[in-house]
């Protein structure tokens, strides 16, 4: 099995309205976003999935995001957790992807902090 990744980052702010903790607080990111594509099978080329689409519909995605009020969001349901996150990036990108593209897509992570990361695995 092969894996690629490929990493972007946005900006954006939030708060948990289910939270009670500082969290709760309007605050603000600097996300890093980890795209992840894994497959048995190299192409033509030697590879499991060019690395210029997989990059290009994670920035593109996380343009949507970057310098927003991630709250104002409907996908978030007004709680925009890293976990929520992590999906929805998984969702829009698999959807700026060609279908046999995107059933390689394995998982999202995505960093809050250096030290503080949700993974998205369907």
């Amino acid at each position: 099995m092969y894996s690629v990744r490929v990493e972007a980052d946005f900006a954006a702010a939030h708060f948990l309205s289910r939270y009670q903790g500082k969290c709760e607080k309007l605050h603000g990111h600097n996300y890093r976003v980890r795209l992840w594509a894994r497959g048995e099978d190299l192409d033509e080329g030697g590879m499991v999935f060019d690395f210029a689409l997989l990059k290009s519909a994670l920035r593109k995605v996380c343009s949507s995001l970057d310098h927003t009020n991630l709250n104002d969001n409907q996908v978030f349901a007004g709680n925009p957790s890293a976990e929520r996150i992590a999906r929805h990036i998984f969702e829009e990108a698999g959807k700026l992807l060609p279908k046999e593209a995107a059933a390689l897509l394995s998982a999202v992570e995505v960093y809050e902090t250096p030290a503080s990361m949700a993974r998205y695995e369907p």
